[in-house]
């Protein structure tokens, strides 16, 4: 896996906070997602793997997601087989666990094994984020294009909100690689997904990631939960080998 980080940048985007469904206590749900509330940048860093990082092995990935300041919010870890990690790696399907500092889930991502070729587009990649676990947040959709990596963020009611758009190179070579977070009319830049290129070394030897999310502070808090499963889809599926991003 790579090295990525991913921030967010405070803009005029104005979303209602959804208010919780189902027989979730209110109370219970605005506690849940009070840090996710007031994060506006957002900054993922993958655990090195000492296995990984010496045989080449591919492991379960673990990343921690912390604030502007640095400080930890969630701490996230990727279950699956040793199979879909070794056979079918940058398309594997996973269930991303994401907890707080007391060790609560609080976000679920859950990818399923699809194609992310241009070649197959009636099944490209889409990517479930549950928040609360249980509770559908939204959706990440990857949209066909012969020459972006394209996607499209949506809410639980499967209804359009938000368009990822990225580079038609996304070597990244010596550079950061920024994905575009657009208005539905993909004119008006909202925010982005960074990809942080970290240094020869550490992207040839450790694969680790580093990624900066930036998104309007107001912003739905289950949209941002939306986001975050948006960075995890990125990094496999354009970062997952160690020689992107060089």
């Amino acid at each position: 896996m790579s090295h990525s980080s991913a921030i967010i940048s405070e803009r005029s985007l104005k979303c209602d906070l959804s208010k919780p469904s189902g027989t979730q206590p209110v109370h219970l749900w605005k506690e849940r997602n009070l840090s996710n509330r007031k994060l506006d940048q957002i900054i993922i860093h993958q655990q090195v793997e000492l296995l990984e990082a010496i045989l080449g092995t591919e492991t379960s990935s673990k990343y921690e997601i912390k604030n502007h300041l640095g400080q930890r919010v969630y701490f996230a870890v990727e279950e699956n087989g040793c199979f879909d990690r070794q056979l079918c790696s940058p398309i594997r399907s996973f269930t991303i666990r994401i907890v707080d500092n007391t060790g609560r889930e609080v976000i679920r991502v859950i990818r399923p094994l699809r194609c992310n070729s241009c070649w197959f587009p009636c099944f490209l990649q889409e990517l479930e984020v549950q928040s609360p676990p249980g509770t559908i947040a939204g959706y990440v959709v990857q949209n066909w294009d012969p020459f972006l990596p394209k996607f499209t963020i949506q809410n639980q009611s499967k209804e359009d909100v938000l368009k990822v758009i990225g580079p038609c190179a996304t070597c990244g070579c010596f550079d950061d690689v920024d994905f575009e977070v657009k208005a539905l009319n993909e004119m008006t830049t909202i925010g982005k997904i960074s990809k942080y290129w970290s240094g020869f070394v550490n992207n040839i030897f450790t694969n680790t990631a580093n990624f900066g999310i930036q998104v309007p502070v107001d912003l739905d808090v289950r949209i941002k939960a939306v986001m975050i499963g948006a960075c995890f889809l990125i990094d496999l599926m354009f970062f997952e080998n160690s020689l992107d991003g060089l």
